[in-house]
């Protein structure tokens, strides 16, 4: 049988002609969606211990400190545009190693005190690991943004065997999220060349937000009879108070988690 037919070319960076057959068009695809079927996993692991912590808490608290929880595993562009400006070798293992952020969740909260609640009992399960927190909640960025961010790592269980997946879990608040989203927007507009007046009046606005949780909170407290209502919303005594404003990382992972 003949070799398959060259289907695509492609030019290196001393202009070489790279002939790519569809057998090997196939066997990267396939490897790529392979590799990205384990971040998916491991998005649906924590998607589900964090729905099983809502249903328990609107049973058996009668309170639901999550407002909504969204997710997403990046796309094979965006993944590979980011191996590309961060200068990471284009192999599975050095992706595996230096990109933590393929897959994430974003938990959405009620208050503040309800993501660290959420957070502590999260990484409190034994086979969640915690591989980095940035806290920007306690120490916002300069442009306002605020959020808690961790990578953990989960176990999934393959037909191959266990693999330790990485996973960006984010906690914030209703007001924190509508702020980042608009934000988001806006630099995306301007192409990140957003003008001095924009960025003041963000910062106003972060800064406003910030206000309302503020404030929002405390009438919940109120509502909910202080302290008492917090013990009984299952609160394991850290809520209302931030973890170290640095970052916290553990020897085998150095890089920083951006925003």
């Amino acid at each position: 049988m003949s070799n398959p037919a060259p289907v695509a070319h492609a030019a290196s960076d001393d202009d070489t002609q790279i002939t790519v057959s569809a057998g090997e068009l196939r066997t990267i695809r396939d490897e790529m969606q392979r590799f990205l079927l384990e971040y998916r996993f491991g998005m649906q692991e924590i998607e589900t211990k964090i729905g099983i912590l809502r249903d328990e808490f609107q049973h058996m608290h009668d309170y639901n400190p999550i407002e909504h929880v969204s997710s997403r595993v990046k796309s094979p562009d965006s993944l590979v545009d980011k191996v590309q400006r961060k200068g990471i070798e284009a192999d599975f293992a050095s992706i595996r190693a230096h990109v933590t952020d393929i897959a994430g969740v974003r938990v959405t909260c009620s208050f503040v005190a309800d993501a660290y609640r959420l957070f502590d009992l999260l990484t409190a399960q034994d086979d969640v690991r915690i591989l980095q927190v940035k806290d920007y909640i306690a120490a916002p960025k300069p442009n306002g943004y605020k959020s808690l961010h961790a990578i953990v790592e989960v176990p999934v269980f393959l037909s191959t065997g266990r693999v330790a997946v990485p996973v960006e879990v984010q906690f914030r608040t209703v007001a924190q999220d509508f702020w980042a989203s608009l934000e988001h927007k806006i630099y995306y507009k301007y192409d990140t060349q957003v003008p001095e007046e924009l960025l003041d009046q963000l910062k106003d606005a972060a800064d406003t937000a910030a206000a309302l949780d503020e404030r929002m909170e405390r009438l919940h407290r109120e509502i909910r009879g202080g302290d008492a209502a917090a013990a009984r919303s299952g609160s394991p005594g850290r809520a209302g108070r931030s973890l170290s404003t640095d970052t916290l990382v553990l020897p085998r992972l150095n890089h920083v988690i951006e925003a």
